[in-house]
């Protein structure tokens, strides 16, 4: 599946931020003291998925990501929980849209398991098609404001974070200690050096952004300036990207290296962005780096001494060459199990084997869509493998023989 979930979830106030700021009334309440605190996490089309509570709710599942500060809420799910909502305001992030949404007054959320802490939730807004891109329940999102109260170190091969108490943390592993500012939203921005196929490096500052499914994204400002899109340049047509501000635009190919202090990434898969606005559009920053990268190292979040401290996982080594299936999907029903063709790249795999958009995938090989997820189909069809696809088309029931492969 030619699915680049480039959600980078940059929830970034854009109207009446100072009245959110005073709408926070509840303070942070840390956890108790302890040298370290274990909570498991389910990986999501990349991306981290914690299990919280909103004044003592059900479980939910909240995206943790750098590229968000405050708690924001699904706005269904805040007015499910009967949560006060007050004022109105509008936020964007990745594409081009902006989302209407609310001050949420008076709830504050809990991880099961950290005993003793709570935080505000402070907007609600609209995350319904963040779901259906999932193909997982994405009640919320949490950012900065949480990071900060500890150094949280991602462990993503045991699918772990470990809260460490900030003030007695003390590093002495084999990783090194990247600084960091931290702009006002809250971001991690980070120093490094791209080096375009056949060009020189370029130095530029980059959004560290747990929250996007990707490698590595070039802001459109940043490949304009630099003439980073040309006829010598393999790539393919971004499809089935987008984040909080909707789609983004783009092509897909690849640098020849990304460096983040001594570590050097060879051939990262690389959105080069065509976005006109959004935060892919952005001209203070030249990109974002995601999960992609982010997942093969063990991180180590130090707000309180400006640093991100990157140890080299087992997988640091292991060569960008995954395969495209040039699908995009999304996920329907309340339990995510029907999946629709969204958009179909050109001169694809599934383009090849005339796959059309508004077809359903009610079978892949043996297994029964109502098995699938999201997550396992994108781990499937990023491998050259072919697959036996069972598909409905209107009244029609077809067969078509896909076989992802790498394209750029």
């Amino acid at each position: 599946m030619n699915r680049k979930t480039l959600l980078a979830l940059v929830v970034a106030v854009l109207l009446l931020t100072t009245a959110a700021s005073r709408a926070v009334q509840t303070p942070s309440k840390p956890a108790s003291s302890t040298s370290e605190v274990s909570i498991p996490f389910e990986l999501v089309v990349r991306h981290i998925v914690l299990k919280v509570r909103i004044n003592n709710s059900r479980p939910l599942s909240f995206v943790l990501d750098t590229g968000d500060k405050v708690a924001i809420v699904d706005i269904e799910r805040a007015e499910e929980l009967g949560l006060n909502l007050q004022g109105q305001v509008r936020v964007g992030g990745a594409g081009s849209e902006t989302l209407p949404g609310s001050f949420v007054k008076g709830a504050t959320w809990t991880i099961p398991g950290l005993e003793g802490f709570s935080q505000p939730v402070a907007l609600a807004i609209p995350l319904g098609k963040l779901a259906a891109r999932f193909g997982h329940d994405f009640d919320g999102i949490i950012g900065s404001d949480f990071i900060k109260q500890y150094v949280v170190e991602v462990d993503y091969q045991a699918r772990v974070i470990k809260l460490h108490d900030k003030s007695k943390f003390n590093y002495s592993g084999p990783g090194e200690s990247v600084p960091i500012q931290l702009d006002r939203q809250g971001h991690p921005i980070i120093d490094a050096e791209v080096t375009p196929l056949g060009r020189p490096p370029i130095q530029g500052k980059f959004v560290l952004d747990i929250g996007s499914g990707a490698a590595l994204a070039l802001y459109s400002p940043f490949v304009a300036n630099n003439r980073l899109l040309g006829p010598e340049l393999k790539t393919i047509r971004a499809i089935g990207a987008g984040g909080a501000g909707g789609q983004t635009t783009g092509q897909i190919g690849r640098v020849s290296e990304l460096k983040i202090g001594k570590f050097k990434i060879a051939n990262p898969p690389t959105l080069f962005s065509e976005d006109k606005a959004g935060a892919f559009a952005g001209a203070a920053l030249a990109g974002n780096v995601g999960q992609q990268i982010a997942s093969r190292f063990k991180l180590f979040l130090d707000y309180e001494r400006e640093r991100i401290i990157l140890e080299p996982a087992a997988t640091f080594s292991e060569p960008y060459n995954r395969a495209h299936s040039g699908l995009a999907l999304t996920a329907e029903d309340k339990d995510h199990r029907i999946f629709r063709v969204t958009e179909i790249l050109e001169n694809s795999p599934a383009s090849e084997v005339g796959l059309q958009t508004n077809d359903l995938i009610i079978k892949v090989d043996d297994t029964p869509a109502a098995e699938l997820t999201m997550t396992r189909l994108n781990e499937m069809f990023e491998r050259p493998v072919s697959y036996k696809l069972t598909v409905r088309r209107g009244d029609q029931t077809l067969n078509v023989i896909l076989t992802p492969r790498k394209m750029v």
